[in-house]
């Protein structure tokens, strides 16, 4: 049944792909880290070179400009934190822009926040400039807009942000590229007992029970909660989404071929979701 699940991974034509802040950076200097960011995009450009959409969420946005200008990581304000991302963006841009380019793949990107969401017009205006995007071919790289954003940070996390963008443009899947291989009943980096659990069909109090406020990397800010949050929204949305290891992002084919990396949580299509109340209800708690 697993298999079965696993191998329909292969059909999926509408990919969306998140990548943390932890993920893109040599944990030594915090500089960026360029083989991995290249195999990355190879791994992208393969998808699309076969005719499928690819969407790339990517975080490292403020983590690249506090590097850029010699800040350290701690309790910063969040002017400090906005004038950073205002760094970091273009830098990581560029360097996006570079690796694409010898690959001969047209990139755009996309700075969202949650008024593009939650207002009717600015979501229909994203979610057309989406749709245009991937008709011409081109790989959206989306991350939040931090810059501006006033909640800190203010959709949340990058995991709840590739969610919203799997919802929005009727994704067929999302990876959750992160630290960890998947998820665990209990964190396995405090508890050797812990359980890995490869598919989950159902998202219940007690797989909700099993997020942790907490992550592997003080550069990231999402821990499994929040990608279950991602979870939630996707799988509502009608897309499949999956938790992989980002040590060796190759993962990406062989999770598309069909193997088994990673936990998979299976799509239940919710035709009483609607994203905006999800949106506005994360803000109420």
């Amino acid at each position: 049944m697993n298999q079965q699940i696993r191998e329909a991974i292969r059909d999926k034509q509408r990919i969306v792909i998140k990548i943390g802040s932890s993920s893109l950076q040599h944990p030594e200097t915090g500089d960026l880290d360029y083989i991995k960011m290249e195999v990355l995009v190879r791994e992208l450009c393969n998808l699309r070179n076969q005719g499928k959409d690819v969407v790339l969420v990517t975080s490292g946005a403020i983590a690249c400009g506090k590097k850029a200008v010699q800040i350290k990581d701690g309790d910063n304000p969040i002017a400090v934190k906005q004038a950073c991302a205002a760094i970091g963006q273009a830098r990581l841009m560029m360097t996006y822009q570079k690796i694409f380019a010898e690959y001969n793949q047209v990139t755009a990107q996309i700075l969202m926040t949650r008024n593009t969401i939650v207002d009717n017009l600015n979501r229909f205006n994203a979610a057309n400039t989406f749709t245009e995007l991937l008709k011409l071919g081109v790989i959206p790289i989306v991350n939040e807009n931090d810059t501006v954003a006033t909640y800190e940070i203010e959709i949340g996390d990058n995991d709840t942000l590739s969610a919203i963008v799997a919802a929005l443009i009727h994704a067929d899947l999302l990876i959750l590229l992160s630290d960890i291989d998947g998820l665990y009943t209990d964190n396995p980096r405090t508890n050797p007992n812990a359980q890995f659990i490869p598919v989950v069909q159902e998202i219940d109090e007690h797989i909700l029970c099993m997020g942790k406020h907490e992550t592997g990397s003080s550069v990231g800010t999402g821990g499994m909660d929040t990608k279950l949050t991602a979870a939630k929204i996707a799988t509502a949305s009608g897309a499949d989404m999956i938790i992989a290891n980002s040590e060796d992002v190759r993962i990406i084919h062989r999770i598309m071929d069909g193997r088994e990396y990673g936990t998979l949580f299976t799509a239940h299509k919710d035709d009483d979701f609607y994203l905006t109340d999800f949106v506005e209800q994360m803000h109420n708690d």
